[in-house]
């Protein structure tokens, strides 16, 4: 399977600057997005930080041991261990960068990471970024925010619409550089031919219902033209936020109508 990619980012109509970095690289089937946060603090050193640190510890196959859960589990491909370490890199280098210097004392980021082998997804997360799967005209989340409303919601204190309006939106349980390590979530699913994936900030799906998004991704003709129609609805319906987002979309080399008929794929939530 070939898989098209597309990105495209926005500071908005608030923010002064962008704080969002993302990274495509084809020769490693690597899509990364990262969110800074801290503003004042550097949130935009972070996200920039996380980004080429996964990228770099790919590329140098960086032998430290995954924490956790993951050293002991077989059904987990070393592809999936890889990000999980990557990931694990970029915490440590965003905490030394703000221990090392003041200026940047505070600064964090979101992360979500996917990595393609053949039909095989790996993906990885820590804050609030989302990964989506569109299949069969369906869009699915794949991964859960780490944040204090959405902690909220999966214990019944919230509904998710009040959990839209909430004030703590933005108050995250987890993010890289805060401490010297991070819980990393990772899944792996297969994938289809006609399979479309979403890689975005919260600067999207805080802005666009994702009916809208899926509507986007069902109608646009490639990768390029989704990402910049998401980032533009994203601003028009306020623009409260940097946007970033990464489409991938699987070629068509079989029928579409073979995803209809298996299910969503999805094997063990790490």
């Amino acid at each position: 399977m070939h898989w098209d990619a597309a990105a495209c980012t926005d500071k908005g109509l608030i923010r002064p600057i962008n704080e969002d970095s993302y990274r495509i690289s084809q020769e490693q089937n690597l899509f990364v997005l990262s969110d800074g946060l801290g503003g004042a603090a550097k949130g935009e050193v972070a996200s920039a930080i996380a980004v080429e640190a996964v990228a770099a510890s790919l590329n140098e196959r960086t032998s430290t041991g995954a924490q956790g859960s993951f050293a002991t589990r077989p059904e987990v491909s070393e592809d999936t261990r890889s990000l999980v370490r990557a990931i694990e890199v970029a915490n440590r280098k965003i905490h030394d960068e703000a221990m090392r210097d003041s200026t940047c004392r505070g600064m964090g980021a979101t992360i979500v990471a996917a990595r393609i082998s053949g039909r095989r997804l790996g993906l990885a997360h820590v804050g609030d970024s989302r990964a989506y799967l569109f299949r069969a005209d369906a869009l699915e989340q794949l991964t859960a925010d780490h944040s204090l409303v959405a902690e909220q919601v999966r214990h019944g204190l919230l509904t998710h619409q009040q959990a839209a309006t909430s004030e703590l939106q933005s108050v995250l349980t987890r993010a890289l550089g805060m401490e010297e390590t991070v819980e990393i979530d990772a899944d792996e699913i297969e994938l289809f031919p006609g399979d479309s994936l979403l890689l975005c900030s919260d600067g999207l799906t805080r802005m666009v219902p994702e009916a809208e998004i899926g509507a986007i991704l069902a109608q646009a003709p490639d990768v390029r033209v989704a990402a910049e129609q998401l980032v533009h609805r994203a601003n028009e319906r306020g623009g409260h936020d940097n946007v970033t987002v990464i489409v991938i979309r699987g070629s068509e080399r079989s029928k579409r109508w073979i995803a209809k008929f298996f299910p969503w794929g999805r094997s063990n939530v790490i």
